[in-house]
Parts: structure tokens; sequence; C-alpha cells
């Protein structure tokens, strides 16, 4: 019986694994997105069902009572949680899984000590890489988080000595991580190498800007699924191994689109201290001065220009997310398309805290899946556009990464706003972006601005295209 047993868990493992692959799939699409989470989440109930049919679980009462638990923190936080919010619920997530990684790798090397007095050599190196992913993955997570959401500055935090104080921390943790290989009964070098990996990860996100955070929250991710595949080596579970290193690898990709999105790598990424007060300023090619001269103007200006246009292609920023302006902007485009022109969505990778939170959010106000475009896609359009309306996005439009070798954001992929026939930019102020520098797009002849805040704006624009 108990054979059958184990070759009924292990093939829903396989089945559960199966679903996570195809889950992983059908995410890549703003269209099947749904369906591929919905397959992700049913795989993991088959493996959670399979789990608890182990006949290795010594408890059923608590487990009942955090499942409970869990399911009551998610369903509410699901609920309450705004899309803008969604990159610091990741990072919690992230921190959560790297604890629990952590903890069952402090657990087990405990429960094997006390058991036989020694622990196996396999055992103790896997514990070592269990505490330290996980334990880098909680404390980076939490500070991610903590920056985000503003309890923390989003500047870069650095000391004198940083970096070396960080090689000598880490050097630390390898040297007693040789000494507990070698002496593997000594519970104190343990909690020690336990305690160093919080603090790293803590030290690790410390000089990171707040701009760079989605892609530490993606980093954290991989390093929270790595964490977890190790454990299921302590724990000779498959379905572990093979759900952590799905997740460690769909967590590397998209920390790489997101660095290939920002021209940037990733070591700059954790290591320039990038996005802090910077007085740069955009300019022409070489770095020139620019002429600092730009147009406002009002919203009956704006919804005229919108409304008898052909085609207008709307480029939406974090500031719309911030604003939770995608309602409006629905409500704008299906005004504009009753009048007959023609509108299409500019999505940059980057362009809110996480990929694909443009989408999400799009979706949301049940915009049209065909009417998104990736920049690559959208790009070659704009010679032919009308107007293009910039609502609360900077950086990812700004020409200097095409013209300004000495601009901090040159060489970065952007969204060619500047060659429609006119640009409406929707902004608060003239204030720059996360790079810090002059938006070349706000002083050109054919961009107009429009202040003030997103939600309002469009909403007066809703209201002005509908008097047309």
């Amino acid at each position: 019986m108990n054979t059958y047993l184990n070759t009924g868990i292990e093939l829903a493992y396989l089945t559960a694994a199966a679903l996570f692959i195809l889950g992983l799939k059908k995410l890549g699409s703003p269209a099947t997105a749904r369906k591929g989470n919905t397959l992700a989440a049913g795989g993991m109930l088959i493996a959670i069902v399979a789990t608890l049919l182990n006949q290795s679980v010594l408890n059923y009462e608590w487990i009942l009572v955090g499942i409970i638990a869990g399911s009551l923190i998610g369903a509410i936080a699901a609920q309450k949680v705004a899309m803008t919010d969604m990159p610091q619920m990741v990072g919690i997530f992230n921190g959560v899984g790297g604890a629990a990684s952590a903890l069952v790798a402090v657990g087990e090397f405990w429960r094997l000590l006390n058991a036989t007095g020694t622990v196996p050599l396999d055992a103790t190196f896997i514990a070592i890489l269990g505490v330290l992913i996980g334990g880098v993955t909680l404390t980076g997570s939490l500070l991610a988080f903590a920056k985000l959401q503003g309890l923390v500055s989003g500047s870069p935090v650095t000391f004198p000595l940083q970096q070396l104080f960080n090689a000598l921390l880490l050097a630390s943790f390898l040297a007693g991580s040789v000494y507990l290989l070698i002496e593997p009964a000594n519970s104190t070098i343990f909690l020690t190498l336990t305690a160093i990996s919080l603090l790293f990860g803590a030290l690790f996100v410390l000089p990171i800007g707040g701009g760079d955070m989605p892609v530490v929250v993606s980093l954290l991710n991989s390093l929270s699924g790595l964490a977890a595949s190790a454990v299921g080596f302590i724990l000779y579970n498959n379905m572990l191994i093979v759900a952590g290193a799905l997740v460690g690898a769909s967590g590397l990709i998209l920390t790489q689109i997101m660095c290939k999105a920002m021209n940037r790598h990733l070591t700059n990424v954790l290591f320039g201290a990038f996005g802090g007060d910077s007085t740069a300023v955009g300019g022409g090619a070489g770095g020139a001065e620019i002429d600092k001269t730009y147009r406002s103007i009002d919203c009956d200006e704006g919804a005229m220009m919108l409304g008898y246009a052909r085609s207008v292609v709307i480029v939406p920023g974090y500031g719309m997310a911030v604003a939770q302006a995608q309602h409006g902007v629905r409500e704008l485009a299906s005004q504009l398309e009753k009048m007959g022109v023609d509108v299409k969505y500019a999505i940059h990778p980057v362009a809110g805290r996480m990929p694909g939170h443009m989408n999400v959010l799009l979706a949301e106000a049940n915009v049209p899946y065909d009417r998104l475009y990736d920049m690559d896609d959208i790009n070659t359009e704009f010679d032919r556009v009308d107007v293009a309306l910039v609502i609360g996005a900077n950086d990812v439009v700004n020409p200097a990464a095409r013209n300004d070798n000495a601009s901090p954001i040159y060489g970065m992929p952007i969204i060619d706003v500047d060659k429609a026939n006119h640009a409406i930019v929707i902004k608060r102020s003239m204030r720059t972006g996360f790079a810090g520098v002059d938006n070349e797009l706000f002083y050109k002849d054919k961009t107009t601005m429009l202040f003030g805040s997103a939600q309002d704006v469009v909403s007066k624009l809703v209201g002005e295209v509908k008097q047309l």
C-alpha cells in the first residue's frame, strides 16, 4: 500500500510540475494570463494535497491552522491591496518565501543534530545554502518593501567602505561555512551564519535606489525560488526542487528583461547607487544645452487635438498608476473611438513598477488586449501618428536616450513619442524622472504640456471630448 501511495504522490507532483510550466507559458501574454494563473494555482493545490498524504506529516491540526490563516491573509490582501502596490506585495511574498525556506533549513539541521549528535556533510551544505539564500531574501525583501512603500528613503544609502564591509561579511560567512562543514556539530557557528545572512540581505539592498527596487524584487523572487529548491534537497521533496527551480529561472529571466529595457547591467543596478538626488541635465547630442521653453495647454485645447485626430497613441506611465487613472483613460479612448479615432496603447517594459504593470492596470479597466502594443511593435508607427498622449511617463519617452551620449539613460530603449506629429504630456510638474535628467521631449515644438493629476486631467478631457 505504501508503494502505491508513494507512486501516487510522485505522479501528483509530476502533474503539478506540468501545470506550473503551462501556467508560466500562458502568463507570458495578457490574453492568457488569467488562465495561466488558474493552471498554476491548480498545480499548487495538487502539490499541497499530495504532500498532506505523505506519511511523514506529523500534525495535521497545525497544518490546517496554517492553511486557514494563510488563505485568509491571501484573500484579504488580494482584495485590499491596490494595483500600484503590487510590487510591495510581491516583495513581501518573496520575503515570506525566503523566511520559510530558512526556517526549514534551520529546523532540519536542528532535528538531525538532536537525533544523531551530528549532521551529514550533504545536509550541512544544503542547510548553509538554505539559510544564506533564505536569509538574504527575507531581509532584502523587507527592505525593498519599505523603500517602495516610502517607509525608508528611496535614495541609495551608502557609507564609507561599504563594499569592503560587505565583502568582509561575505568572507566571514564563507569561512564559517567551511568550519561548519568540518565540524557540523557546532550549532553556535550555524546560528552565527544565519545572523550574517540576515544582515547581509539588508546591506545588499540598502545602497540601491527606490526606482531600481522592481529589479531587486525580481531578483529576490528568483532567490526565493532557489532557496525553496535547496530546501527540497534537504527534505527529499521533488516538488519543492522543481517548483523552486522554475521560480528561480523565471525570476532571473524577468530580471534580465528589465535590465535590458533600461540598458543597464545588473551589476550597475546592484552596485551603482543609481537614482539618488541628481542634478544631471539632459542635453542635445554630446550634452549640449537645450532650450527649456515649453508650451502648456488646457483641457479644452487638448480635447480638440485628440478629438480631431485620425490616430492617437496613449503612452501610460507610473504617474497613471499612482493617480489610478486607468478607468478614465479607458473612457477617454472609448469616446475617441466613437468619433472615429484609431486609438492604441504603447507599453514600455519598465513603464510601471514591474514588467506588465501597465498591462495589468489597463486590463483591470477592460482595455482590449489587441489595443496594447509592445514598444518594439509600436515604434515603427509613430511617423504616422497624429497625437501621442503621454500620461505620467518620463524617462521611457526621453529622446536623450538616443541623442545625448552624456546622459545617464543614453542607450536605453524608449518609446519614440517625439516622432509623432504632436505630443501631449500629462504631468504634475516639470520635475525630472527617476534618472534625474530633464526630458528633451517636453521642450520640443511639437510637444504641449497639460499639467495636473492624471485622474483629474483625464476626467476633464473626457468631458470636453463629449462636447465636441
